[in-house]
């Protein structure tokens, strides 16, 4: 029982802070304004660590390659936590690179499935608030293939479940390797 309160404390700090600096960096990558609750709730909680690793990191075409660096050594450093608690067994350290990735490609689906569910629940019921503003632009680059693709059907916009379903899909997928890499044998073995 200790260990899974661990293991929950543990994560969701680590959780936050990944989907924070991914909320950032997906914000910067779509041109969502930050003036409004959310943007101004990112840049705060997340300037204080990439606005000093953004003179080392620069920009990669227009991306925010710092807030999405920071991200992975966030889950990285998740990863070596839960291993250093004992568990997580690892093989080698070049594991922990990649748990980190799928940890933070775990985060990007969980952020962007939130994000497209709200901005569909919030069109449903009309709201025009700021906040519906924010999830709709956040949403956009996202569903704007399945768009082009899939038309309207009946005037009901079915781009977001076909989004949902793959990325349900992509999770699964992640989470396999990230089982499989975690269960490699150890050496010595």
């Amino acid at each position: 029982m200790f260990a899974q309160i661990v293991l929950l404390i543990v994560g969701t700090i680590f959780g936050f802070i990944t989907l924070v600096l991914l909320a950032r960096f997906f914000m910067q990558w779509g041109r969502v304004s930050f003036r409004n609750p959310i943007g101004h709730f990112v840049i705060t909680v997340t300037d204080w660590i990439v606005m000093p690793t953004r003179r080392v990191i620069p920009g990669l075409f227009g991306l925010d390659m710092a807030s999405l660096l920071l991200a992975w050594v966030a889950q990285m450093l998740h990863v070596m936590i839960i291993a250093g608690l004992g568990f997580l067994r690892m093989s080698t350290l070049f594991v922990i690179p990649l748990l980190g990735l799928l940890g933070l490609a775990r985060m990007a689906t969980y952020l962007i499935f939130g994000v497209v569910l709200v901005s569909v629940v919030l069109s449903w019921v009309g709201a025009r608030t700021p906040l519906a503003y924010v999830f709709d632009e956040l949403s956009r680059p996202f569903l704007a293939p399945f768009r082009r693709v899939i038309p309207p059907l009946g005037g009901i916009d079915l781009s977001p479940l076909v989004l949902l379903l793959i990325l349900r899909i992509v999770q699964i997928f992640i989470d396999g390797l990230w089982d499989s890499l975690r269960m490699l044998p150890l050496s010595g073995y």
